[in-house]
């Protein structure tokens, strides 16, 4: 678009330029003399409108000359941008929606504003399947140069939450900045699929946690609660909080709380946590026990019996969870 801006201006340069040049040369009139100018370079030739002497004609195919390539460089940008422009998005968005309907388990995320970009960046880190709604058009080719699968549109709308494969997801976050609007998006969504889990984000206003809640959320969150009671923790208990930041952030570095489930094949189904030798093989702490369904067991004892389902929060080296994982 910069190269067919300056060219454009290059080529009214060269427009003035010649009607001035004729009007200096032949004396003509600004209209007959921008007539001439209009004419030569574009290779019309409907005939001239003012005799020519011989200067005249040295000016007129100097201008012949250098107009010529101006015309054809810019008609050149422009169909490059207007049909080749035009194809690769054609193409790019029949690739994504291509890509977009192989997935399956997936998470969706609406809205990429501040908290939908943390979010899809932890969702990428720890590889799980993810797709973003997200209704503005720079914003989506924006997503499409990180590498991040993105369809534009609305995401209340019914026919691109099928297009993005709700059927078949795992869960959708709903983080666009208005309340109504995710009020809209989890009431699609719960209706065109009642086993989602959807978590939503609420702005604290009053009665919004309610309403999202009644619209079908399994979960809202607050950001401003949750920083404000963030902010108090770093005052009152800043050891607790560096040791949380220490295991929940702490990568493949240092400590880490996990959650890995048990399944109904594994060899720890139906044993103790003694027998299962997690503490002695591993070095982990099974912090809690999270039954199938759904009752919490915090600092199990070594008699609790752990079964197919169970999703146990375990603490230690990144390696040594993932050793576990293996086994589970």
């Amino acid at each position: 678009m910069k190269r067919i801006v300056v060219s454009s201006l290059l080529l009214l340069l060269l427009i003035l330029t010649g009607t001035v040049g004729y009007m200096t040369i032949e004396g003509s009139s600004f209209f007959d003399s921008l007539y001439m100018t209009v004419i030569t370079i574009t290779t019309v030739g409907y005939g001239e409108v003012v005799p020519l002497h011989q200067a005249g004609r040295i000016f007129t195919m100097a201008l012949l000359l250098v107009g010529v390539g101006f015309v054809l460089y810019l008609f050149g940008e422009i169909t490059n941008v207007v049909v080749e422009g035009g194809l690769r998005r054609i193409l790019g968005r029949n690739n994504m929606e291509k890509k977009v309907a192989g997935l399956k388990d997936h998470y969706i995320v609406c809205g990429f504003g501040r908290i939908g970009k943390v979010i899809c960046k932890a969702l990428h880190d720890n590889h799980l399947p993810f797709v973003i709604i997200e209704h503005d058009a720079q914003e989506v080719q924006q997503i499409n140069e990180l590498g991040f699968l993105a369809l534009e549109g609305n995401a209340s709308s019914d026919e691109t939450l099928l297009k993005v494969g709700i059927k078949q997801a795992k869960g959708l976050i709903a983080v666009v900045s208005s309340d109504a609007d995710n009020v809209y998006i989890v009431l699609s969504a719960r209706g065109l699929n009642p086993k989602l889990y959807i978590m939503a984000r609420s702005s604290g206003a009053e009665g919004t946690e309610t309403k999202l809640l009644r619209a079908g959320a399994d979960k809202v969150i607050s950001p401003y609660y949750i920083g404000a009671v963030r902010m108090a923790q770093m005052i009152m208990r800043p050891t607790v909080v560096d040791f949380l930041d220490l295991t929940v952030h702490g990568g493949e570095l240092g400590l880490r709380l996990e959650e890995l489930r048990v399944s109904e094949h594994s060899a720890f189904s139906h044993k103790t946590l003694l027998a299962s030798n997690i503490r002695k093989k591993h070095d982990l702490i099974v912090v809690a026990i999270k039954r199938e369904h759904g009752e919490m067991l915090f600092n199990p004892t070594p008699t609790t019996e752990l079964l197919p389902g169970d999703i146990l929060v375990v603490l230690g080296e990144y390696k040594s969870i993932k050793a576990l994982e293996q086994e589970l």
